[in-house]
């Protein structure tokens, strides 16, 4: 990356980031895709890479400003931890694991907790969050785990697995049933326990994410000393829900960055290997896979960057914005994951080769993102129980719509300072959807764009599919608002899945918008965005084809970002632009 798009703070220093991991393809060191692939044979981690981070600064990026260390707002970390992911998800992942653990910190503790929880993590200490049990999984009505009120403090007894960090880290919020008050968090500090009265389960072996400290911990009668309650008492199960939107939203981050990877392996693979006396990437059907997976990657970016720009900017939609991110990004995710693995064909099912043999293992990583912090189906649940109050008014333009939706969509600016506070996250978002309810604004404000500014085969192509997508989206809210949903049913989950369509088309329409109003005019500026929203109709209606006239501008910038400082990203669109 290199900041001539969005000219930021935060893309300057992913891009920082960036250049000192070095490209993995051919480079060396531990975060080389050949060094990787090396000791993940091993089950382990490449030796030097959680301290090269460390020294970089990586764990002040896990602290917000306001405690002390260098986070600036969610959408800093997304863009640091693509940078990761696109690398080794298993040390990503060992960095989420402790972003969970210690979120609930930022959000409800008190200044004790905060500064010494602040101290340890820009120390290199890690921290988890112990929920899970073995006998209930998401489960959360029901916590087995014990914490007696004893003098100043409790007596914590039960067990919690699995658990990402439970051995490695020094800190860790366990939600605990606390007797006539209900669950809680409480946040422990191993240093400061008896560690005859607690045991750490050993490592569990993982299809994916192998090195990754995926275990659990068992208290028996474990004193643990005042001041250890986070927020209210009995708050425990709302409290890890709000916490969840959070890193719910971070997961697309390793998502796209898998993205990214994988199509730049497959894309070189095709450049390079010649059948039939030509390169396989001109078999049209090689072609069809890596444009495809091209503009999956920008509806995933266009989807999950505002999200993260939200929680500084409109933390209470996160309830149902965070599931839809949560949901469609992995998912879209898996397809590109797939779409490339059709074009190694048998490579990428060998653990050598074509770039180390690092495919297979992206592969088997990615395959987490769907499943923690909460499953396809928990986030589909959520969002459809949410649905009906939003298609009541999803043809009612917010109040505040343009403000929010240009602060969260206009890219050109950082995203707010991020000031941690419990009370701003919500359960419901109570029909706060500022991206369903802006379309038909949206729409009519593009139609006259395409009129005034584009070129005619452009204007034609962008009304055709605005109008398409139009005329599904008001049927498909208006059948919501008038039936009933039942959120716990297999067509519930149905209905979520094509509202996160949905949200992902507004996404892509409000990103061209708002952060490409000086390049609507380059030969790219607006062909990406009718791409996208193509992809997007295809999606919801099988048969809707991509407007090959404008398949080329495309192509020739992804092209040009397979051996260029770009990633494939709405950075390298703008840039191209600005070039043109």
């Amino acid at each position: 990356m290199t900041g001539r798009a969005f000219d930021r703070p935060s893309y300057a220093l992913a891009a920082e980031l960036e250049s000192m991991l070095g490209d993995p393809a051919t480079g060396s060191g531990p975060f080389s895709f050949a060094e990787i692939v090396e000791h993940e044979e091993n089950g382990s981690l490449p030796p030097g890479a959680v301290g090269l981070l460390r020294s970089w600064g990586f764990s002040r990026y896990l602290v917000p400003e306001a405690f002390g260390g260098g986070l600036r707002n969610l959408e800093q970390l997304f863009l640091l931890t693509r940078v990761l992911a696109r690398r080794n998800l298993t040390v990503s992942v060992m960095f989420g694991s402790a972003l969970l653990g210690v979120n609930p910190v930022w959000l409800w503790g008190d200044e004790t907790q905060r500064s010494r929880v602040a101290e340890g993590m820009l120390g290199g200490d890690l921290a988890c969050f112990a929920v899970s049990e073995p006998d209930h999984g998401s489960d959360l009505g029901t916590n087995e785990t014990v914490a007696v009120p004893d003098g100043d403090g409790y007596v914590l007894t039960g067990e919690k697995w699995p658990v990402g960090n439970a051995t490695r880290g020094r800190f860790l919020t366990v939600y605990a049933n606390v007797p006539g008050v209900g669950s809680s968090l409480l946040l422990l500090d191993k240093s400061r326990l008896d560690e005859s009265t607690w045991d750490n389960h050993p490592f569990v072996r993982t299809v994916g994410l192998r090195g990754h400290d995926l275990s659990g911990i068992t208290f028996r009668g474990t004193h643990v000393p005042d001041g250890a309650l986070l927020g209210r008492p009995g708050g425990g199960l709302p409290g890890i829900l709000q916490v969840l939107q959070i890193t719910r939203t971070a997961i697309g981050a390793l998502s796209v960055g898998t993205m990214d990877s994988v199509l730049r392996i497959a894309l070189r693979h095709a450049r390079e290997r010649v059948l039939y006396s030509r390169e396989i990437y001109h078999i049209p059907v090689i072609r069809r896979h890596l444009v495809q997976a091209h503009l999956d990657l920008l509806i995933a970016e266009c989807t999950a960057v505002p999200v993260t720009r939200s929680l500084s900017v409109a933390p209470s939609r996160l309830s149902l914005w965070s599931s839809v991110v949560k949901y469609l990004v992995p998912t879209i995710g898996e397809e590109v994951v797939a779409e490339a693995a059709r074009v190694l064909g048998a490579r990428s099912y060998l653990r050598e080769g074509v770039a180390s043999g690092v495919f297979q293992k992206l592969q088997r990583d990615h395959a987490i993102a769907s499943i923690f912090e909460g499953t396809t189906h928990v986030n589909l649940h959520s969002i459809a129980s949410q649905l009906p109050a939003v298609a009541r008014v999803a043809d009612r333009p917010a109040r505040e719509g343009n403000t929010i939706l240009r602060a969260l969509f206009d890219w050109s600016e950082e995203a707010p300072l991020w000031q941690p506070s419990g009370r701003a996250l919500r359960l419901t978002n109570a029909s706060e959807d500022e991206i369903t309810r802006g379309w038909e604004p949206a729409v009519a404000r593009a139609r006259l764009i395409a009129e005034r500014e584009l070129p005619t085969a452009e204007a034609v192509a962008l009304t055709k599919v605005l109008d398409e997508l139009s005329t599904r989206r008001k049927a498909f809210y208006t059948l919501i608002a008038t039936g009933e949903l039942d959120a716990a049913t297999a067509e519930a989950q149905d209905v979520a899945v094509e509202h996160c369509l949905h949200h992902a088309a507004a996404s892509c329409l409000y990103t061209w918008l708002y952060s490409f109003e000086e390049e609507r005019t380059a030969p790219v500026g607006t062909a990406w965005v009718i791409l996208a929203l193509q992809r997007l109709l295809s999606r919801l209606q099988p048969g809707a084809d991509l407007d090959e006239s404008l398949l080329p501008r495309l192509e020739e910038l992804m092209l040009a970002c397979l051996d260029g400082p770009e990633h494939f990203s709405l950075q390298a669109v703008k840039a191209a632009c600005r070039l043109a």
